[in-house]
């Protein structure tokens, strides 16, 4: 791992990775009931503080995917290996919790299939993914920068579930009281 690698266009990039999981979850929303991809996006129930430090987390994310598109993968390496696989359980992890969001009645929050053990499958997915293209890549800006990210759009996640709250009530308080946050994290 490097802090911050040479940065260049290439064919053997992350970017490679990137558009493997845009393809992915694209076509997986494309796919998906319209009224389930509005639910999976619903932020008007946000308040501008929580709005504010999504966009905050999004900032930090945006640099991290330009470091990745920008970072070649150290093919070869026992690290890109390690990468590549965290990176195909992320991308299984977040089909599988797409699906069960997707099968979930609108006017039930989501507790079945993986979200029994998060309450937010979706997020530890593509964070696991993300991680294992750091990896892959070798690059410790753009882990640091995944980091950073998440920690601000947690902060976000604790408005969304102040929303899941106001809108489910007991069930998803129950919920809450069940299952970690972030798989084993309580």
């Amino acid at each position: 791992m490097e802090l911050m690698p040479a940065l260049s266009l290439g064919w053997l990039n992350g970017w490679i990775l990137l558009v493997i999981e845009f393809v992915i979850q694209g076509g997986l929303l494309l796919i998906f009931p319209k009224d389930v991809v509005a639910r999976l996006f619903d932020r008007s129930a946000w308040s501008p503080k929580q709005k504010a430090f999504t966009i905050i987390g999004k900032v930090f994310s945006l640099i991290t995917l330009l470091l990745i598109i920008l970072t070649p993968l150290k093919t070869g390496t026992p690290l890109c290996a390690a990468g590549l696989i965290l990176y195909a359980a992320g991308i299984a992890g977040l089909v599988v919790a797409m699906v069960n969001f997707k099968d979930t009645p609108l006017d039930q929050p989501v507790t079945k299939g993986v979200y029994r053990y998060s309450r937010h499958p979706q997020i530890v997915a593509l964070t696991i993914m993300l991680a294992g293209i750091c990896l892959a890549i070798g690059s410790w800006a753009a882990l640091l920068m995944l980091i950073i990210s998440r920690l601000w759009q947690h902060l976000g996640i604790l408005g969304e579930e102040e929303v899941c709250l106001k809108k489910y009530g007991e069930p998803y308080r129950d919920f809450m009281q069940r299952v970690p946050r972030y798989l084993l994290i309580k």
